[in-house]
C-alpha cells in the first residue's frame, strides 16, 4: 500500500495505458461487486413459505462474501469492490485518479449486473425489493447519513489497518478482519439504514427497482466516511517505518 508521491503518477496516465493490467483490475472489481450484490442482496429477499431473512443471516452473507472476494481477487485489484474504499485510497494517495475513476465505474456496473441477475432468478411473489437500502422511517435522512458515515469509517479504517505494509503483526488475516468489520456494522445498522457502506451495493438494486428515496445518503455517507478513514489512518495511525537491522541494506548503507 505504498503512497504515490509525484503528480504525474497520481493522475495515473501510465496506469491506464498498461491496457492488459488495468483491464484485469477492472474486471476483478466488476466481478467482486457483482458477487457481493448478488449474494448479499439475495440474503435480503424473502421467498414464499421460506424462513424469514434475519439480521444475522444478512450480516453474515455480506461479511462472508466480502471476505471471500478479498481473498480471491485482492492480489489482482486490491479488491476494493466499493467506491467508498476507492475514494479512501485516493485521498490517501494509494491509487491514481484515473484508476480510481475506472474502479468506481466498474464497481457501479458490477452492482447493476449483480442486481439484474438477482432479479432474473427471483420469483415475482418474493418480497424484499432486491435488498434495496432504505432509511428507517423513524430516522431523518441526516441521521441515516450519519449512520452510513460512521459504519463506512469503521470498515475503511479496518481495511487500511490490515493492508498497512509497514505492519508485521498481520499475517494473512486481512480478509477475515474486513469481513468481520462488515458483519459487526450490519448487526448494528441494518435496522437503521440497511447498512450499505457501499454506493455500488445500493445503486444496483435502485436501478433495477426504480426506488430512489434518500439514495443520496448511500453515496454521500459512505464516500465521506471512507475518505475520513483514509486520511486519518494514512496521516495519523499508519505504522512507523521499521528500524533497519544489521542484515538489511539500509543498515549497511548507513554504516
Amino acid at each position: 500500500m505504498g503512497k504515490i508521491n509525484d503528480i504525474t503518477s497520481y493522475i495515473g496516465v501510465k496506469d491506464v495505458t498498461d491496457v492488459r493490467r488495468i483491464w484485469k483490475m477492472i474486471v476483478a472489481e466488476f466481478l467482486g461487486t457483482l458477487v457481493l450484490v448478488f449474494i448479499g442482496c439475495g440474503s435480503c429477499v424473502q421467498f414464499p413459505e421460506a424462513s424469514p431473512s434475519t439480521v444475522v443471516r444478512i450480516a453474515l452473507a455480506f461479511g462472508i462474501s466480502i471476505a471471500t472476494m478479498a481473498q480471491s481477487l485482492g492480489h489482482i485489484s486490491g479488491s476494493h469492490i466499493n467506491p467508498a474504499v476507492t475514494c479512501g485510497m485516493l485521498v490517501a494517495r494509494n491509487i491514481s485518479v484515473l484508476k480510481a475513476l475506472l474502479y468506481i465505474v466498474s464497481q457501479s456496473i458490477g452492482g447493476i449486473t449483480g442486481a439484474a441477475i438477482l432479479k432474473a432468478v427471483t420469483p415475482v411473489n418474493a418480497t424484499g425489493d432486491l435488498g434495496i437500502t432504505k432509511v428507517n422511517e423513524n430516522l431523518t435522512s441526516a441521521q441515516g447519513f450519519g449512520v452510513e458515515v460512521v459504519c463506512t469509517f469503521i470498515l475503511v479504517m479496518t481495511i487500511f489497518a490490515v493492508v498497512d505494509e509497514r505492519r508485521t503483526d498481520v499475517m494473512g488475516q486481512a480478509p477475515i478482519a474486513i469481513g468481520l468489520a462488515v458483519v459487526a456494522c450490519h448487526l448494528s445498522a441494518i435496522p437503521m439504514t440497511g447498512c450499505s457502506m457501499n454506493p455500488a451495493r445500493s445503486f444496483g438494486p435502485s436501478v433495477m427497482t426504480g426506488l430512489w428515496e434518500n439514495h443520496w445518503v448511500y453515496w454521500a455517507g459512505p464516500i465521506i466516511g471512507g475518505m475520513l478513514a483514509g486520511l486519518l489512518y494514512s496521516y495519523v495511525f499508519r505504522a512507523p517505518k521499521p528500524e533497519p537491522t544489521e542484515d538489511s541494506e539500509a543498515y549497511k548503507m548507513r554504516a
